[in-house]
């Protein structure tokens, strides 16, 4: 990126306002790329969480933070500079879900789920996919209507949702 700052500098101090429109459009696709890969990877632990949960039938306290804190990071990432467009919009996180991550989510939870008893393959032939696409869509929407500051206390409620998620209310009330 510091080349294509350096160009766009020169084009514009030597008048070639064309070029440094395209280095600025060049940098917009930089920048977009970057905060997709940023949103793949918090998509990747909450699907990875999600998907211990269902087979796993618990909910620890470290997933329910991995998962709670994954859905700030997507809030917070998802956004544009300007605060009213995002990144991925409501309606395409299931598509984008099920074509950038899914796959990559089960061969990681593969290795932790049961401790490593699946392999990919068997890991996905038992896993209920509509469920945790429902699921991890629904906890996502949840960015499109509170803040950062709300965010935490309502994942709380929809964390006692999930498989075991009572427990996991009962045991940290305790």
């Amino acid at each position: 990126m510091t080349q294509e700052l350096i160009d766009l500098k020169n084009s514009i101090l030597e008048g070639r306002y064309a070029d440094a429109l395209v280095i600025v459009d060049e940098l917009e696709g930089m920048s977009k790329q970057a905060n997709l890969r940023q949103i793949k990877s918090f998509l990747r632990i909450l699907l990875i969480h999600l998907i211990k949960n269902q087979l796993e039938q618990r909910l620890t306290n470290s997933w329910a933070a991995s998962i709670r804190n994954a859905i700030r990071e997507i809030k917070a990432v998802n956004i544009k500079d300007n605060k009213k467009s995002y990144y991925i919009n409501q309606d395409e996180w299931e598509t984008f879900i099920e074509e950038e991550v899914i796959e990559d989510a089960i061969a990681d939870a593969s290795l932790e789920v049961l401790n490593g008893k699946y392999t990919r393959s068997q890991l996905s032939a038992i896993l209920d996919r509509k469920q945790i696409l429902t699921t991890a869509t629904k906890f996502i929407a949840l960015t499109y209507t509170y803040s950062a500051k709300e965010l935490p206390a309502i994942m709380d409620d929809y964390l006692a949702q999930l498989t075991s998620g009572e427990d996991w209310i009962n045991r940290k009330s305790e």
